[in-house]
C-alpha cells in the first residue's frame, strides 16, 4: 500500500514540474532543478559567463540566462540543433574536440564562470552500463573545466549513482574547493540521478589547446599528351 502512495506522489509532482514548465514557458521540466540548485547554492551572478553541456532543448540555458541578467553571456553547446533562444548563443559541437573547446573561448572573448551539464547517456535499461555512460560524460564535463573554467569557477552536472561515482569525486576534489552532492526536489524519486555542486576552482589542471591542424593542399598532377 505504501508504494502505490510513494508512486501516486511522485506522478503527481512530475505533472507538477510539467504542467508548471508549460505555464511559465520554460523549455523542460529540467529548468526547476537548476533553479532549486541556484537558490540553495547561489551558483550565478549577474554577469556571469556560462557554458552549458549537451543544452538541448534549452530549459537550463532559460534559467542561465535569466540569472545572469543583464550583462550575462550564456552559450549552449550540443550535437542537436538547439531552437534559438532571445540572449543566448548556441551551436552544435561535440564537446570531446578542442575544436569545440577553442570556439567556445572565442565566443566568450576568455573563459567561463561556469559550467553546466544536464548530459545523460541514451539509457539502455541496464543499470551498470547505464552509470559507466553517465560517469564517461562527466568526465568530458570535467575535461571541458580544464579547458575553459576560470580560477573560482564553477560547475554543475548531473550523474547517476552507482560504484563508480566515488573515483569520479575523487577527480572532481582535487579540482574545486568544495563538492557537493544533491537532489533537488524536482528530481522524480524514483531517479538514481543526483547533481553535483563544484565551486572555487582551482585552475591547477587547465590544458592548453591546440588549433586545429589544416591540411597543406597538395598540387594536383595532371597527365598530358596522352601518355597511357
Amino acid at each position: 500500500m505504501a508504494d502505490l502512495h510513494d508512486r501516486w506522489v511522485a506522478e503527481r509532482r512530475n505533472e507538477h514540474y510539467y504542467k508548471l514548465a508549460k505555464k511559465l514557458n520554460y523549455r523542460s521540466r529540467a529548468s526547476f532543478k537548476l533553479i532549486q540548485i541556484d537558490n540553495r547554492f547561489g551558483i550565478f551572478k549577474a554577469g556571469d559567463a556560462v557554458v552549458d553541456l549537451g543544452a538541448c532543448p534549452g530549459g537550463w540555458l532559460q534559467v542561465a540566462q535569466e540569472r545572469t541578467w543583464p550583462n550575462g553571456r550564456v552559450i549552449g553547446v550540443d550535437l542537436r540543433y538547439i531552437k534559438p533562444l532571445e540572449g543566448v548563443e548556441t551551436f552544435v559541437g561535440d564537446i570531446t574536440e578542442d575544436s569545440t573547446m577553442l570556439e567556445l573561448l572565442r565566443r566568450f572573448g576568455g573563459k567561463a564562470d561556469v559550467v553546466l551539464s544536464d548530459m545523460a547517456p541514451n539509457i539502455a535499461g541496464h543499470y551498470c552500463m547505464d552509470h559507466a555512460r553517465s560517469i564517461d560524460l562527466c568526465m568530458y564535463a570535467v575535461d571541458v573545466c580544464d579547458r575553459v573554467l576560470k580560477k573560482e569557477g564553477k560547475l554543475v552536472m548531473k550523474v547517476f549513482m552507482g560504484d563508480m561515482f566515488p573515483s569520479l569525486k575523487d577527480e572532481l576534489e582535487k579540482r574545486f574547493q568544495s563538492v557537493k552532492v544533491h537532489s533537488p526536489d524536482a528530481s522524480r524519486p524514483t531517479s538514481s540521478e543526483v547533481y553535483v555542486i563544484c565551486q572555487g576552482y582551482y585552475a591547477k589542471t587547465n590544458i592548453k589547446l591546440r588549433k586545429p591542424q589544416v591540411e597543406e593542399k597538395k598540387p594536383e598532377f595532371t597527365v598530358k599528351g596522352g601518355f597511357i
